[in-house]
């Protein structure tokens, strides 16, 4: 075998995974759709079943992975969480779960280009991904990329109204480049 074979390649979708999005998808429609409500009560439950659902890859090996990932971040074990959800990644590379809870343990570790790089790669899996935003617009602002951070912020809460660090953050941006051209 060529040493160019030898090298990693990248996963294709795994059917298992490719089957739970299907399924998944109207059911997150619709979900939210409650969730961007301005008013009611519901949206909590809705958040809280979107993140169910993003939680699961369809895969039990994957969610294993992505548990143990979990409970080691939780655990404030960022180098066993990274390694997990890089496993995670790489064999389950369309779920979007995995890319976002691994730019966190990457940002807690203090990683903070390759966690920009797997929120990104979150989004391109699943635009709506509001945690990713969120964290998309921490780590900007923390960069001094405030425009930037604004424009993340505001596009996670107009999929996600209620998020009220969210909304603070874009209240105090705004009030920071209020006279600015930046």
């Amino acid at each position: 075998m060529a040493q160019s074979d030898l090298r990693a390649q990248p996963a294709l979708p795994s059917e298992p995974t490719v089957q739970a999005q299907a399924q998944t998808r109207a059911e997150l429609d619709a979900l939210f759709a409650e969730l961007g409500q301005p008013q009611g009560e519901t949206w909590s439950r809705a958040e809280s079943d979107i993140l169910r659902l993003w939680s699961r890859s369809g895969s039990a090996a994957m969610d294993l992975l992505y548990k143990r990932g979990e409970a080691a971040l939780d655990a404030g074990d960022t180098v066993t969480a990274i390694g997990h959800l890089t496993a995670l990644t790489d064999h389950a590379p369309d779920f979007a779960a995995g890319w976002h809870l691994r730019a966190v343990a990457l940002y807690m570790d203090g990683d903070l280009g390759p966690a920009l790089a797997d929120l990104q790669q979150a989004l391109r899996i699943e635009p709506r991904h509001f945690p990713a935003l969120t964290q998309l617009g921490a780590i900007l602002d923390e960069l001094g990329q405030r425009q930037a951070a604004l424009r993340a912020l505001r596009a996670s809460l107009k999929i996600h109204p209620h998020q009220q660090d969210a909304r603070d953050a874009v209240t105090r941006l705004e009030q920071e480049l209020q006279g600015t051209d930046a």
